[in-house]
């Protein structure tokens, strides 16, 4: 997958033609539809949780990352084997599986992240596709369709960005290198601020250009799509040569993480035995915390094959290792892989007492949240998990996860009616709007459905058809 291979890059400050903030979300908005639905999306709550609370710490340094629209950025994982991160327009920040475990510490991670949110403050995005729009050169879905036909072909994303005229591919190239530039600026004061190794950047990308120059046939995704001229690695040096050095200590969770996504990124029999030799290797090294990240990922390779009680004793073991017993207490991966193994080893007691615990102890966590719902319908305690789901759902209203758990639980209640509705907020926050329809012409013809759901249901199928039409008008006007 290479979503990135879009380089959408800025026209420069004297360029004010652009999207306006809400039609450039609106956009973002439906790009991200299509792509939670793709198999590759790692709709993982611990990755997802993790990506978000490191990206917002890194926001939150710098408010003024934000930019004049004040975006709520939204930081995710997609499963591909390359080096790459991408910004969408409205603040959605993708980065590869590879890229994670390429990253050597934080400070590696977060300059790729922060350079990311250095072309959303800056609204490079916004003012390409403003001026293409505006110009008629490329149609604006064509630039979206080329964000996501080179998952499956990079040679497709070519061939819709040359569909156009010659002059807005050579605007492209023309604007590239400044933006480029521009965003490196922007995220090195993130770094700063946030207090991270702002050298990490530089050696990152000196990484990458080293494996360019190993293998010049194919170089590293990364910079195909951020050009990295000898220029840019001179202004990013000269930039850092006069801060201060800031050693930046690198969370526990981190590594988890890392060795969560070496599961994940390659699911098959054959990605599990790759990724468990990696882990065997890792463990011949002296450091607690590569030590406690190796266990972890055998815990949960032995928890996805089904091996309930090794992966209960090696989570024990990757908790043992883990540096400081404050960080094992504090540490909802850890937890939430214990309360994961406990369910599906059929001890739904056992799990609702810790996912009880946990969300006391990680009362911001999503995960845990999720979990403790689960743990409810595990334990046959319905009514509660209804009720739990019911003012989650109100707090969360853009968790589809919710509304799917929820109607899950009143399938256990029988109550189909009341699930058909649920199912149908699940498919219309996720985007599929004829979905949400279909369930609730569903719901209208259950058994059970009373007069009132009868009222709820006009009134929210007539609201989604109102959308759904707009949708559609909106897709034809940019054909």
């Amino acid at each position: 997958m290479a979503y990135a291979e879009q380089n959408l890059p800025s026209l420069g400050d004297s360029e004010r033609e652009e999207l306006s903030p809400l039609m450039e979300r609106k956009l973002g908005e439906q790009v991200m539809r299509d792509i939670r639905r793709d198999r590759d999306y790692l709709d993982d709550p611990v990755v997802l949780e993790y990506l978000n609370n490191f990206g917002a710490s890194l926001v939150a340094a710098r408010p003024e990352a934000r930019g004049e629209a004040g975006y709520d950025f939204f930081f995710f994982a997609v499963r591909d084997p390359t080096l790459n991160a991408f910004a969408l327009p409205g603040g959605f920040i993708g980065v590869h599986s590879a890229l994670v475990l390429a990253a050597q510490n934080e400070s590696e991670l977060a300059s790729v992240l922060a350079h990311e949110i250095g072309h959303v403050a800056q609204r490079h995005i916004a003012r390409m596709l403003g001026r293409q729009r505006q110009d008629s050169l490329i149609p604006l879905a064509a630039v979206v369709l080329a964000a996501l036909a080179s998952r499956s072909s990079p040679d497709a994303t070519s061939a819709l960005l040359l569909g156009g005229q010659g002059m807005a591919v050579q605007r492209q190239l023309n604007f590239s290198r400044d933006a480029e530039r521009e965003a490196d600026r922007v995220g090195l004061q993130i770094l700063d601020d946030a207090g991270f190794d702002t050298s990490g950047m530089i050696a990152f990308f000196g990484r990458m250009q080293n494996a360019t120059r190993s293998y010049s046939d194919m170089a590293p995704a990364y910079l195909r799509s951020h050009p990295l001229t000898t220029e840019r690695m001179a202004d990013i040096e000269a930039r850092i040569r006069d801060q201060r050095y800031k050693q930046h200590v690198d969370s526990l969770d981190f590594h988890l993480i890392r060795a969560r996504l070496r599961v994940l990124q390659n699911p098959t029999a054959q990605g599990m035995r790759d990724a468990a030799a990696v882990f065997e290797n890792q463990l011949q090294q002296k450091g607690r915390t590569q030590i406690a990240a190796a266990k972890y990922g055998l815990a949960f390779i032995a928890l996805r094959q089904g091996a309930t009680d090794k992966a209960q004793t090696l989570l024990q073991e990757s908790s043992a290792a883990a540096p400081g017993s404050s960080e094992k207490l504090q540490n909802p991966v850890l937890t939430g892989l214990s309360i994961d193994i406990k369910l599906a080893a059929n001890r739904p007691v056992e799990a609702l007492k810790e996912a009880d615990a946990a969300r006391a102890k990680f009362p911001l966590s999503r995960g845990i949240a999720h979990q403790y719902a689960d743990a409810l319908v595990a334990t046959g305690r319905y009514d509660e998990a209804v009720r739990y789901l019911r003012d989650q759902a109100q707090l969360y209203r853009h968790e589809p996860e919710l509304q799917e758990r929820l109607a899950k639980a009143y399938a256990a209640q029988g109550k189909q009616a009341l699930q058909h509705i649920a199912l149908a907020e699940y498919y219309a926050i996720s985007g599929s709007l004829p979905a949400a329809i279909d369930q609730l012409g569903i719901a209208r013809r259950a058994p059970d459905a009373t007069f009132y759901d009868q009222t709820v249901i006009d009134a929210r199928e007539r609201e989604l058809q109102a959308s759904w039409k707009e949708e559609m008008k909106d897709s034809q006007a940019r054909r």
